[in-house]
């Protein structure tokens, strides 16, 4: 309902109060975009069929394409309704018709934003296995230290705690 309200509005908006508007109403596009609710995002992705609602993105795709272009790229990896993922690719096709350069620019940003995203996850789980192996040296010094403590603390990590009723 909201999404086809503000189609109306769009449809008669004058062209010098839309840029008033692109940022924060974009912004809940590409939030709409990506909900799971594939109606909701169909209906977003539904604007780009309104030929003066493309007229407006395109004199402002320069704000616009960068607000919904990670939203739109991960959706067409990710979303799990095939109709939804089509109109993505038609969105996403719109946009590289309407500036070449910058869709290869948010493109190369996107993929060494994943490879950073990657990068720090590998190093995270690296990080973890050398404090478990740490962890696990310890334990093996403690016991052959002291045989009593060892047991002492088998027996604190196999307490729990009760609930009083």
């Amino acid at each position: 309902m909201m999404l086809g309200e503000i189609e109306e509005i769009l449809d008669v908006i004058d062209p010098g109060q839309f840029p008033l508007v692109m940022e924060p109403l974009f912004k809940q596009v590409a939030r709409c975009v990506t909900s799971h609710h594939f109606q909701v995002a169909e209906r977003a992705l539904s604007l780009w069929s309104n030929e003066y609602i493309v007229s407006l993105i395109e004199e402002h795709v320069q704000v616009i394409m960068p607000i919904l272009f990670n939203s739109l790229y991960r959706i067409s990896k990710e979303h799990w309704n095939q109709s939804v993922v089509a109109l993505v690719y038609n969105v996403l096709k719109t946009f590289m018709e309407m500036d070449q350069k910058l869709f290869n620019e948010l493109t190369e940003a996107y993929g060494d934003t994943i490879t950073a995203r990657n990068a720090a996850s590998l190093k995270r789980q690296d990080q973890w296995q050398r404090l478990e192996s740490l962890a696990s040296e310890r334990r093996a010094k403690l016991s052959e230290a002291d045989p009593e403590m060892e047991q002492a603390l088998s027996k604190l990590g196999t307490l729990t705690l009760q609930e009083k009723s």
